[in-house]
């Protein structure tokens, strides 16, 4: 078993992993280049497997404590009038809003705040160059330290930079062809608790969903072909969405005065992450470093949380890294593939460029919401990739044991 493990990244896929190899008795070092933990972010779901291993970490119902208090999804018109909608406590499963909805930055903390008893976290700093030989990984520091380890897992985000030094030039993105933008802004007595969605023409939404701290959580997205904009100054992209929404109706103008004055401010240009491996000698990727499958796919969370506790797993049971890593991604594979699986066109599906694109999604939204068809349309949102086999690893942090 890999008994020094370093973990680069201190967000969901990261502190899973933490966790799980704190208690399989591994010394684990956390290193992240943000000065301190990172809370805020916009909403995320867990659903299916990821809960699963929440179950087992103890922590599903506190992450359900922590929830956003989202009742559902309504996509309305320029009067803010629902057109259809997706009420939780109408359909019998998860939809488009899920029973476990919580923004990432609490459940990041829930799970740091559980890891951080077994794990040396080193906030600040971050990964400079990886030398590996046989019998582990030589890791240089920014702070300018060089330490070794039996194995690197590397947890970041889809940007990850510690990817390409153990992968150079081996991530070949899938571009979605839609710009986003996360923010927090303040609240109005007109809020409520459901999500809701807004589509103006030229391929732009504007969506607003609640949260447990007294904020709003605005989104806005452009369906567009990428022109680098995710390699912009934070000044700029502001100010392209403050231009591009100025005339979107609804709550744009709200939405724009809060972007202005916002330090809760996330920005990117969808693409999914493309890997013909996730390990190379004693480095491993995982979460979205390893597959980023985009929130349009909607299950990113539920895949940070799996395979982090799936690779933890696998390390814990071989005591070869690579033996481990084969394990992890024989496993991991067929979720991934199919949680990425979704096709270029739905960004333009559900961000019409024009007033007939519109009215047509919203009639087949409409459609879709009645009491008749409400189940069978909510479960195409919540549609369940296939999920490996959690049979032959720890049930709950008793059993962790006998994983080794």
């Amino acid at each position: 078993m890999a008994k020094n493990i370093l973990i680069t990244g201190a967000s969901v896929a990261a502190n899973t992993a933490a966790f799980w190899l704190g208690r399989g008795g591994c010394a684990v070092t956390v290193v992240e280049r943000a000065p301190s933990f990172r809370d805020g972010g916009q909403n995320v779901d867990v659903r299916g497997v990821g809960r699963e291993v929440l179950r087992r970490m103890g922590l599903e119902q506190a992450a359900l404590a922590q929830g956003t208090g989202e009742e559902g999804t309504a996509w309305v018109d320029g009067e803010g009038r629902p057109v259809a909608e997706f009420r939780t406590d109408e359909m019998a499963g998860d939809g488009p809003t899920a029973e476990m909805e919580i923004l990432r930055g609490d459940l990041a903390r829930l799970l740091y705040e559980a890891a951080r008893d077994r794990a040396d976290y080193r906030f600040g700093d971050h990964v400079t160059h990886i030398v590996q030989d046989g019998d582990g990984a030589a890791v240089t520091f920014a702070s300018g330290g060089t330490e070794r380890y039996d194995a690197v897992v590397v947890a970041e985000g889809v940007g990850s930079t510690t990817r390409e030094l153990a992968f150079p030039q081996e991530n070949d993105p899938r571009w979605m062809d839609l710009t986003i933008a996360y923010f927090t802004i303040p609240p109005t007595p007109d809020d409520d608790r459901m999500w809701r969605w807004y589509n103006a023409t030229g391929g732009r939404s504007i969506s607003l969903r609640p949260d447990r701290h007294g904020t709003t959580r605005a989104m806005l997205s452009v369906q567009k072909p990428p022109e680098g904009e995710q390699d912009w100054s934070r000044d700029r992209q502001r100010q392209w969405l403050a231009e591009r929404f100025a005339d979107a109706g609804w709550q744009a103008a709200r939405v724009l005065e809060g972007l202005a004055t916002t330090d809760d401010f996330y920005f990117d240009v969808l693409r999914q992450v493309r890997m013909p491996r996730w390990s190379n000698g004693r480095v491993a990727l995982t979460g979205d470093a390893a597959w980023c499958a985009t929130p349009i796919a909607g299950i990113g969370t539920t895949l940070a949380v799996t395979g982090a506790y799936v690779l933890a797993a696998e390390l814990l049971r071989h005591d070869d890294p690579a033996t481990a890593f084969a394990a992890y991604e024989r496993a991991m594979r067929p979720m991934v593939e199919e949680g990425q699986g979704v096709p270029k066109i739905a960004p333009r599906l559900m961000n019409p460029h024009s007033r007939l694109g519109i009215r047509l999604l919203h009639g087949v939204l409409g459609i879709a919401s009645t009491p008749a068809l409400r189940d069978a349309a909510a479960k195409l949102f919540a549609r369940p990739p296939k999920q490996p086999d959690l049979s032959g690893y720890p049930t709950d942090v008793a059993a962790v044991a006998v994983a080794r």
